[in-house]
């Protein structure tokens, strides 16, 4: 991996002695911000790895998102088989919140992967630099509900490119993962009279999918569903070169980040004529919600129309998309790429 990133600090955590990283990818549109990551990996390199890739796609999310924003992530790299009882937690979380203030407000953290809003309460407790915290701290809260509104906005927009219309009553789609955006996800697209088709490698969440009236299939093979769009709201990686030729949906748009394998996957996603919404866009309304109310200060109406507004920014990558014969995943790319370029500039001019 290229390493264009402007400040990546880790740290073996004093009180966890687990390896704590902070991955800061951009400032050219305002301070970085990003989810903390608490999960499991096979050596605390490919914990480096998330943290290089997903603080890069922050960046990308803002300046698509038109946010003045830059992108950065941390993650804790736990080792396979650890867990982690209340106390070490604390402890982690501690190591973390000191990462992050020894950064000055380069970098604020929220919740993701492993993580939630009572984390972001003790977080605060050693540094400012924190949001979704819980209401009742003065905190927005669950940011999976604004995740989930934003990719409710994506899907509308897709299906107005295929269908003609935003509605998606009667569409079939088929949502994997029912984690707590993919289960908030789910609920919306049933009120909106969609047919479901879900999976989760937890079989406990198949009550989910029976209290919906969805159909269960298994992880391994729910890609393979005759659905009008699959809907990925688990980890990432999972479009690959290999099973792109098995999906029989007409579009690829959901919440999980990081959803292809290696970026070629999005050319052959596109060559079979099948929409892929990049992740960075479709999964932005949760932090876009809580950037707007906590970071930058705007009203509950102001922060919702911004999610709400993911639609119209669908709408205008998939027209660009169209009219330049690039997929979607390009003409969100050069959307950020200018903006980025377009701040850089003014920096060097200031």
């Amino acid at each position: 991996m290229l390493l264009d990133h402007e400040r990546v600090a880790i740290h073996t955590g004093p009180r966890s002695r687990l390896p704590v990283i902070v991955a800061v990818h951009s400032t050219a549109l305002g301070p970085a911000a990003g989810g903390l990551r608490l999960w499991h990996y096979p050596d605390w390199r490919d914990g480096l790895t998330d943290a290089l890739r997903l603080s890069a796609a922050m960046t990308s999310k803002f300046a698509v998102a038109g946010l003045p924003s830059g992108g950065g992530k941390a993650v804790v790299a736990l080792p396979e088989g650890v867990t982690l009882d209340t106390g070490r937690r604390r402890e982690v979380l501690r190591d973390v919140a000191d990462v992050i203030d020894s950064l000055g407000g380069m970098y604020a953290t929220g919740p993701d992967v492993g993580t939630g809003p009572a984390d972001m309460a003790l977080i605060g407790e050693t540094t400012p630099h924190v949001f979704c915290r819980p209401a009742q701290l003065g905190g927005s809260g669950d940011s999976s509900p604004h995740t989930a509104r934003g990719t409710l906005a994506a899907l509308r927009a897709v299906s107005r490119r295929l269908y003609g219309t935003a509605s998606l009553n009667g569409r079939s789609l088929a949502v994997i993962g029912l984690g707590r955006v993919g289960a908030g996800l789910a609920r919306l697209l049933t009120a909106e009279g969609a047919a479901l088709t879900v999976t989760d490698i937890d079989p406990d969440k198949r009550r989910i999918g029976e209290e919906l009236g969805a159909v269960w299939r298994a992880p391994d093979e729910i890609l393979a569903a005759d659905v009008d769009i699959v809907v990925p709201s688990a980890l990432g990686s999972v479009l690959t070169g290999q099973n792109v030729a098995e999906l029989r949906c007409r579009a690829v748009v959901g919440p999980a980040n990081n959803q292809l394998a290696t970026p070629e996957v999005a050319d052959l996603l596109h060559h079979r004529g099948i929409i892929w919404v990049p992740d960075y866009v479709a999964s932005a309304g949760g932090v876009i919600n809580a950037i707007s109310t906590e970071l930058h200060h705007a009203g509950a109406d102001a922060a919702d129309a911004r999610v709400r507004a993911i639609e119209e920014t669908v709408n205008d990558l998939l027209e660009t998309a169209h009219r330049l014969g690039r997929t979607p995943a390009q003409a969100a790319d050069e959307l950020a790429t200018r903006r980025l370029g377009a701040a850089s500039g003014l920096r060097r001019g200031a």
